[in-house]
């Protein structure tokens, strides 16, 4: 069982349900899945990098990405329906547990001048997202064999109900957020 699981069945799930006086063991907010994206604009000019992009997001998730397509034209950036312009992943179980543990761990620390994630970037549903500047903050990116710095957007969707919910059980669940 992924460690950031137990964490949570052992620790988090009680103080939430004290704090927010649950009084079924259902009712306390937990996560069930993550998305993890990369957008590229660029894939329209170099098809090279779709397929580096998906080859990073492979290794750091250890699923395998699906190739997202655009749903209209748009002249101005010389995008035509159907065209990739991204990949991504949805981690649900024993994946997303330890994605999210190497995340909050690992990642985030090794992130250049890293003072805490905004405590702001929560949808109104429970639902967290953030950004990261590049991918070499995974331990399992070799600088060496990279073409480009690549930024990815990561969501932690929760079942929480508000924002005060989503924020206190990341917050336990060790998500370093700015003070």
């Amino acid at each position: 069982m992924p460690r950031l699981k137990d964490k949570y069945k052992d620790e988090v799930v009680p103080v939430l349900q004290k704090e927010f006086n649950y009084s079924n063991i259902n009712e306390v907010p937990r996560i069930t899945k993550a998305v993890v994206n990369i957008g590229l604009g660029e894939a329209l000019q170099n098809a090279k990098a779709l397929e580096n992009a998906t080859g990073d997001l492979r290794i750091i998730t250890g699923q395998r990405p699906v190739i997202t397509r655009a749903k209209k034209s748009i002249a101005t950036f010389k995008l035509r329906e159907g065209n990739s312009i991204g990949a991504k992943v949805t981690l649900r179980g024993s994946r997303m547990w330890d994605f999210l543990d190497r995340l909050i761990n690992i990642s985030l620390a090794r992130q250049r001048d890293f003072r805490g994630v905004s405590p702001d970037s929560f949808d109104g549903r429970g639902n967290y997202s953030l950004g990261l500047t590049e991918q070499l903050s995974w331990p399992e990116i070799d600088y060496d064999k990279i073409d480009k710095l690549r930024g990815m957007e990561i969501n932690i969707v929760t079942t929480a109900k508000t924002d005060e919910e989503g924020r206190r059980l990341l917050d336990l669940m060790g998500m370093p957020f700015k003070r």
